[in-house]
């Protein structure tokens, strides 16, 4: 499925006269990661992923700026807010605050649904087709870019995000475990050809930004709609599609007391179709609050704490597993959460 030729020559038209373009892809995107690649270096470009799309493409390439929107990078906002051309390829982010203001920057964007270009931002080039093909279509009427200030610029940006996010999970205050750590602490353990889950809620910030997504790996959420609860059942529907592969999946306490401690029974039930090796591995954030709601009520709007709302019980979670017959790894230390991920992870 191609777009009409004439919008092809529009979109390289309007992508080649850009000085500061922007790519933003999405999970429409997945199956194109080499064209992606291509427009990018042809166009000097970076490349935000919204959170569907995090598997599009590994983050590992020094242009990727990682997630953009409310759980996303200082490198994605950056390059999105001051871009001259959004190219938008494979993605419906609903999320307009997140993107340029309207008449800054034009728009081109790829979507094989017609009635999704520009449902988010105005654009003058509307490529309805899918976004391999209509990349192969497109590339070879871009013009490799001469002044590569704008792609340094990304690629300066991406290091340095990435040395803040280090030093963020490496602290810990009070005691406590940083929740950064937790998944700060797994990106690098991160078996070859994971699937990765994760649930709505603040554990779902450090899932975006702290985990490094190599080749070959999978992850999913409940993107635009963001859900609460599906983080499970995401992660036992993939070890049943994939039982030989590792499936990881981060659920706040809320969501888990919500229904993925009922889900555990699930599991319970097909154990002998998920069990063994490789793991199917819940992590469970137990701060006893809907820490996402505290934080945007008091983050954003200024509201004083109101625990009738937000606090939730505490629950031994890992020796709930442990009586269903199912196996609890239990970290209170900042200094043992990689242990207790090499425990999880490894079985022992």
């Amino acid at each position: 499925m191609l777009p009409d030729e004439d919008e092809l020559r529009k979109a390289a038209d309007i992508l080649n006269e850009g000085r500061r373009v922007a790519m933003l892809i999405g999970q429409g995107a997945a199956h194109a990661g080499p064209e992606v690649v291509e427009a990018a270096e042809l166009l000097g470009a970076g490349i935000a992923k919204a959170l569907l799309g995090r598997d599009a493409l590994p983050d590992s390439l020094p242009f990727v700026t990682g997630p953009i929107g409310l759980l996303g990078s200082k490198p994605s906002d950056d390059m999105v807010m001051n871009c001259d051309v959004l190219f938008m390829i494979g993605t419906s982010f609903p999320y307009g605050e997140w993107l340029p203001p309207d008449g800054q920057a034009k728009g081109v964007e790829i979507n094989i649904d017609g009635r999704l270009i520009g449902m988010s931002y105005p654009v003058q080039a509307n490529l309805v087709g899918d976004s391999k093909e209509t990349l192969r279509a497109l590339n070879p009427m871009l013009k490799r870019k001469a002044d590569r200030g704008w792609r340094e610029g990304i690629e300066k940006n991406v290091r340095e995000w990435n040395r803040i996010l280090h030093d963020r999970a490496s602290q810990h205050f009070f005691g406590k475990i940083n929740p950064q750590a937790v998944a700060h602490e797994l990106s690098s353990r991160l078996p070859d050809r994971c699937i990765l889950t994760a649930d709505s809620g603040s554990s779902t910030n450090w899932w975006a930004r702290h985990i490094e997504i190599r080749e070959g790996m999978q992850a999913s959420l409940s993107g635009t709609l963001a859900t609460m609860g599906p983080g499970v059942p995401y992660a036992i529907a993939a070890k049943l599609a994939y039982p030989d592969r590792p499936v990881i999946a981060f659920i706040g306490d809320g969501a888990f007391q919500m229904n993925g401690m009922n889900e555990m029974i699930t599991c319970k039930r097909y154990l002998d179709r998920l069990g063994g090796s490789p793991p199917l591995v819940f992590a469970v954030f137990n701060n006893q609050d809907l820490n996402q709601v505290t934080w945007e009520q008091r983050a954003e709007a200024g509201d004083p704490r109101f625990p009738g709302s937000q606090y939730i019980p505490d629950v031994p979670y890992a020796r709930y597993a442990e009586l269903l017959g199912l196996r609890g790894v239990y970290c209170e230390e900042p200094a043992k959460v990689g242990q207790a991920w090499d425990e999880a992870l490894n079985g022992s």
